[in-house]
């Protein structure tokens, strides 16, 4: 199903269907105690679990799961997959409407984090008060 889709189909389905986030959690290990982790997650019916898989193939990182009942998700939270494939595509392919807003502010987290800012104090104050504010709503 790979070669079904493309990068306009990709953009159109992830404004619909895509949800970028970054959540801040608690973790003993780290120095703060908090995790600052960036999450690109789509989820669907699982009759259209393909389509996951296909999103998958297509961008050759992220993993399919069951998200909660009979919902599956396609989710990538490796950092460096954002800065090497999802951030370029979508930087390449734009997205639309608040997506596109949702997108850009996830996008400077992530570049922030690559540059190690969250393991400053006032970085990780930074990129919380970001995270909390990275979604628009209606």
């Amino acid at each position: 199903m790979t070669a079904n889709l493309n990068a306009q189909w990709i953009v159109g389905f992830v404004d619909g269907e895509g949800c970028f986030y970054v959540g801040v959690i608690k973790n003993k290990t780290m120095t703060n105690g908090y995790q600052i982790q960036p999450e690109f997650t789509v989820v669907q019916h699982k009759r259209d679990i393909q389509l996951l898989a296909a999103l998958k193939a297509y961008f050759g990182c992220g993993s399919v799961g069951v998200n909660h009942g009979d919902r599956y998700h396609w989710r990538v939270k490796n950092l460096d997959h954002f800065i090497n494939i999802i951030i370029p595509f979508f930087e390449k392919h734009k997205l639309k409407g608040k997506r596109a807003i949702e997108f850009q502010r996830f996008r400077e987290i992530c570049l922030l984090m690559k540059q190690s800012y969250h393991l400053t104090p006032a970085g990780f104050e930074e990129i919380r008060t970001k995270a909390i504010n990275l979604r628009v709503r209606n």
